[in-house]
């Protein structure tokens, strides 16, 4: 099991090192360019494509959390469902999730096969969000911050709308 748990936080430590090793010239597949982070980021987006992260990027932009996490990994369902084992990710009855936070490395991990849409994947980041403001696994300290970063959200898409 700690095997298991050090051997994701190597690979993730790897990712996030050879991430900052690019120099930002290199076109993805396709001659489809990847999003560039905005300056005042501190936390990289891993696993998802460029307009995923693009969406991430905006959507934690918009909210403005009080803390930002480290990383957000797309991840396919499979190694989502084997996070959640190696983390010990006590989900309630009858509740299934597409996201989960790793409060102690600060990680949001995004089933990537599993979330519906932009506008539910703004939603439950939020409720993700708020548990790393909140530095709390509870769910009802994390709705509470999330109530905050989801008007940011819904403020902005009333704006765009006009």
């Amino acid at each position: 099991m700690k095997f298991a748990a050090a051997t994701v936080f190597y690979v993730i430590g790897v990712a996030q090192i050879c991430a900052g090793q690019t120099n930002g010239t290199a076109n993805s597949p396709g001659g489809v360019e990847a999003a560039s982070a905005p300056l005042g980021n501190s936390y990289t987006v891993l696993g998802g494509t460029p307009q995923q992260e693009a969406l991430v990027r905006s959507q934690i932009q918009t909210m403005q959390p009080a803390v930002l996490p480290l990383r957000v990994v797309f991840v396919p369902h499979w190694k989502y469902v084997d996070n959640t084992r190696i983390f010990q990710l006590h989900v309630p009855t009858g509740y299934a999730s597409a996201l989960f936070t790793h409060l102690p490395s600060r990680t949001v991990f995004i089933d990537s096969d599993r979330y519906v849409s932009d506008d539910s994947l703004g939603y439950w980041l939020a409720h993700e969000l708020g548990h790393l403001a909140t530095n709390s696994p509870r769910e009802s300290d994390a709705d509470k911050a999330a109530r905050e970063y989801r008007q940011r959200l819904n403020e902005a898409r009333k704006r765009n709308l006009h």
